[in-house]
């Protein structure tokens, strides 16, 4: 083996390294000796730069510092960049919020519009000059010094605010202000602010100062669903800008600090006020003398009442929203900004909830400590007839309806329900009504009492807490028998059904989610429970039908172009949980909310503390969610989903109903109405019948009442003494009616009431 290799090439392999690693080392020795040289002659020509003793302290090093330290600031800035500059990376970002859309109804009736109101023909010289003057003056009297952040105005506005121990004056600029109009949110956020300022230095690089003033008086909320000065101008005043006086323009340019509170449609004096800081910013500014301006402060401005032109404001901005993002799906090549769009809404529907909304909560908010609620009405195929997101959108355009997650309680069982009739369980089936626990929870019925062996029909009717939770844990125990937490494994079956419902909400695993702990949305949750009347197909919540161009060219359309309903269970289950839900209105929790002749159901819902009130129902036709509670989550005063909630559900869905063909509910037919051959006339010519179920207080007796009853008491205890002594006097005498039912009754109450039939049996 070892004479294989020739010991000729033994030597000349090793001669080849050798000479290998004698060049290396020759090249590293002559590389490192001419780096010294050339730092050598480096340190000799810097040399003739040295600065020494008192200079080098003064000049040289508070240089390198800076140097020093302004590097880092630049990669610190950079890498803040980052999120701001890919806000810009559409190349389409001038066009992002400059939608202008005009509403119809489902009848095609113009109700509202939002949006950029485009007017390009009106260009930014053709404004009046007290208008300009007017904006600049109040947002930013340095608009055409500085870089796009005026670092002076900040200053002054931070000074102003830590002196007045609050905000008082703001510091963006203009640019600042249209950066956020453009591409953020109005989040009060260190984040956002520190993008808008890159957007606002970005902006300033791109676009001219006259372009950028443009931008913000065409984009700028101005409120009452209106965009820019001239759209404004138009809705507060019927006249285009290019005509507006002093005193209007004064009024305009108040409205950008805060559009809802100065609104001069809302709050006329407010607005007047604000138009008057307005001229003192004129005066203080140096735009104009004190003269120019008195005729403005004598005649202040009169705004166009508006107040009878009831809109659907919140939703009409739901529908707004939803247009944006169908605008997006469209092609890119498709340029088109302009949109004439048909909604779903039923402006009688949405009048009569409106009216429901605000009748029982100034009869009955008080006593119950609710302040705020919110409802969505729904057709079977989704499309959204009306919508309240709030008792007052003037005061807070909030939509509870579609931005608020509350906690549905008991209104959100039917899922759990449905999960148990989809893994084998029937209506009929027995489940105990007894103790309970996951862990160390423990879930407690209402009446902290249990009821034994119920059915599940008798569970949803009751709204047992006890029984979903129980329903939980069997079907995770059918699912994996041996399974160490079958309730976490049930659970997660739920929520996987309240997903082909259509609810997005998060509904994370908690051990109490079987009754309704997890948040969900009112607009959601209402289109969800179509699911049962619309034989087991879920449908998408929509507000579009119909999207033309300003030419009327169409578009888009809801029943060609939007999603088709989807199959979530089966029709069978469907018809068992309707029949099982319709309980609940017949006999169970939300007997208010019945409708005579209309096939109903659905079901209640109440929260701990009694902080949110739910009644979620349907008919053959709509679906309908209805929540009460306050916005701060605090407690109303027993207020449970069965009195307001349930009482609104109804008078609402009563006046969907009028004039429309009512349909059967698959699983419960077309429900129970009186014969007309069994009305007596003088029954049919009587005054309507008050339903006994209207909502009234809640049962407390206050101190007050408590010392009216005792002095009641006290009254009618003398009463029947001063009649006993009366009878023992003339026992001969027929006896009078006793003073006890005088007092108890009225006089006549027996002759109006001679042919009154039997009392009801409750």
């Amino acid at each position: 083996m070892r004479q294989i290799i020739p010991p000729h090439w033994k030597q000349k392999v090793r001669n080849f390294f050798l000479d290998l690693d004698a060049r290396i080392d020759s090249s590293l020795f002559s590389s490192a000796k001419g780096i010294r040289e050339l730092y050598e002659r480096y340190s000799t020509f810097m040399d003739r730069f040295y600065v020494g003793r008192w200079k080098r302290w003064v000049f040289i090093e508070p240089l390198s510092e800076a140097a020093t330290l302004g590097l880092g600031g630049l990669v610190v800035m950079l890498t803040l960049a980052i999120p701001a500059f890919r806000e810009t990376a559409d190349e389409d970002w001038l066009k992002k919020s400059d939608l202008a859309v005009s509403f119809l109804d489902r009848y095609g009736n113009p109700i509202g519009s939002r949006g950029i109101k485009h007017n390009d023909s009106i260009p930014l010289e053709d404004f009046p000059d007290v208008l300009i003057k007017a904006t600049l003056a109040t947002e930013d009297r340095r608009f055409y010094e500085h870089f796009g952040i005026d670092i002076a105005g900040t200053a002054r506005a931070l000074v102003t605010n830590a002196q007045a121990g609050g905000v008082r004056q703001g510091g963006s600029s203009i640019t600042q202000q249209l950066a956020k109009n453009l591409f953020l949110s109005n989040e009060r956020t260190i984040e956002r602010k520190v993008n808008e300022a890159f957007l606002a230095v970005w902006l300033e690089w791109r676009l001219t100062k006259n372009e950028i003033l443009k931008l913000y008086l065409d984009r700028a909320y101005m409120g009452g669903g209106t965009f820019g000065v001239d759209g404004a101008a138009h809705f507060y005043f019927n006249k285009s800008a290019r005509d507006v006086t002093l005193a209007e323009a004064a009024m305009l340019a108040g409205l950008f600090k805060a559009p809802t509170k100065y609104a001069p449609h809302i709050n006329l004096p407010a607005a007047r006020a604000r138009a008057n800081v307005v001229l003192d910013n004129l005066v203080d500014a140096g735009f104009m003398t004190e003269g120019q301006v008195f005729g403005a402060r004598r005649n202040p401005a009169f705004a166009v009442d508006r107040r009878d032109e009831a809109s659907p404001n919140y939703y009409l901005d739901y529908a707004f929203d939803e247009m944006r993002k169908l605008v997006d799906t469209f092609p890119k090549s498709y340029t088109e900004r302009v949109f004439v769009v048909r909604l779903a809404i039923d402006t009688n529907v949405q009048k009569a909830a409106e009216d429901a909304v605000e009748n029982q909560l100034r009869q009955f908010g008080r006593d119950y400590h609710a302040t705020q609620a919110a409802t969505v009405v729904s057709d079977l195929d989704g499309g959204i007839r009306a919508m309240v997101g709030g008792r007052d959108y003037g005061a807070s355009q909030f939509n509870r309806a579609t931005d608020a997650y509350r906690q549905p309680g008991s209104s959100f069982k039917p899922y759990v329900y449905t999960t148990a009739l989809l893994n084998g369980f029937t209506p009929n089936s027995i489940v105990v009504d007894g103790p309970v626990c996951i862990g160390n929870w423990c879930p407690q019925n209402y009446g902290h009492s249990y009821s034994g062996s119920v059915t599940l029909t008798q569970a949803i009717t009751r709204s047992i807490n006890v029984v979903p939770v129980k329903l939980s844990i069997a079907i995770g125990q059918k699912e994996q028998p041996k399974a160490p937490n079958p309730a976490k494994i049930g659970r997660a079956k739920i929520v996987e059904v309240a997903r082909r419902f259509g609810l997005k909400a998060p509904l994370p695993d908690t051990p109490s989610l079987p009754i309704g702990s997890d948040e969900v949305t009112v607009l959601e949750h209402a289109v969800a429970y179509a699911t049962f009347p619309n034989r087991g197909k879920a449908v998408t919540p929509h507000s579009v039908l119909e999207v033309r161009t300003g030419a009327g060219d169409l578009v888009w359309r809801w029943d060609r172009d939007g999603p088709k309903p989807r199959q979530a269970i089966p029709a069978s289950v469907a018809a068992d949980m309707a029949g099982m839900m319709s309980h609940v209105v017949s006999e169970g929790t939300a007997r208010r909310a019945a409708l005579d002749g209309i096939p109903t159901a659905g079901k209640t819902g109440t929260t701990n503390a009694y902080r949110d009130a739910w009644f979620v129902g349907y008919t053959g036709n709509f679906t309908c969610a209805v929540w009460y509670g306050n916005d701060d989550y605090s407690p109303t005063n027993r207020m449970t989903g069965g009195s307001l909630p349930a009482q609104t559900w109804h008078d609402i869905m009563l006046a969907a109903h009028q004039g429309v063909e009512v349909r059967e509910i698959p699983g419960i037919g077309m429900g129970q109405k009186l014969p007309p051959q069994h009305v007596s006339n003088a029954q049919a010519n009587a005054a309507p019948k008050v339903l006994e179920t209207k909502p009234g207080p809640p049962p407390v007796l206050t101190k007050r009442g408590a010392d009216i009853l005792v002095r009641v008491e006290k009254l009618l205890d003398d009463a029947a003494k001063t009649a006993k002594k009366s009878a023992d006097a003339d026992t001969k005498a027929a006896r009078p009616p006793s003073a006890t039912s005088a007092l108890a009754f009225p006089q006549n109450y027996a002759e109006e009431n001679a042919n009154a039939s039997a009392p009801r049996k409750n």
